[in-house]
């Protein structure tokens, strides 16, 4: 699929810089947006309506908020290849919708390393549902489009002004290689703190 449509959108960032404006830019172009806790207490805030990623599983966060997108529902309309018949014939027999965009950016490990958080303090820190969510997307760039930072919004939201709403395969792959980037990094920082004596 060389040009996508985006639709519908998962936002779920740490860093909320720019995101006010970017959500709008999404939801004039008609994308249904949906989101978890904090983003999207601040979405709706703003006056934008937003769907809660619970009520697209079905199921609350839970465990303190470890476990909120880790669900069929999410990672099924992330990971479907929209071009194989197959995957859009199971998303419509489980009734599951698929999603075209994910901006995600992950919780700031690096500052509890600064901080000189305690070890169980510092583990709360690692994020598990921002890079599956991440990685998920990128793997599957050929159908859906990946965010992974707050540099990319302009860039994304005028590829989707040139093009209808939609976001070439160029700029997925691009955002596919800055995301794999961002959690081989994410990864490599979580691991050399782990490894301290």
């Amino acid at each position: 699929m060389n040009m996508l449509p985006i639709r519908r959108a998962i936002l779920s960032v740490t860093d909320k810089s720019g995101l006010e404006d970017f959500a709008r830019f999404l939801q004039e172009q008609g994308v249904e947006l949906v989101s978890t806790g904090g983003t999207r207490k601040k979405l709706v805030q703003a006056g934008l309506k937003v769907r809660s990623v619970s009520d697209v599983t079905g199921f609350p966060e839970i465990l303190g908020g470890r476990v909120k997108t880790l669900h069929p529902h999410v990672h099924a309309g992330i990971l479907a290849d929209k071009d194989d018949p197959a995957h859009m014939r199971t998303l419509k027999d489980l009734r599951l919708a698929p999603f075209d965009l994910i901006c995600v950016n992950l919780y700031n490990f690096a500052e509890a390393v600064r901080q000189t958080l305690e070890d169980k303090q510092a583990v709360e820190q690692i994020d598990i549902g921002g890079p599956t969510m991440l990685r998920a997307s990128a793997k599957n760039f050929h159908s859906v489009a990946v965010i992974p930072d707050p540099a990319h919004y302009a860039e994304c939201m005028q590829e989707m002004k040139a093009n209808g709403g939609s976001l070439s395969l160029e700029f997925r792959k691009r955002m596919a290689v800055a995301t794999f980037a961002l959690t081989s990094e994410y990864d490599r920082m979580i691991t050399e703190y782990l490894s301290r004596p």
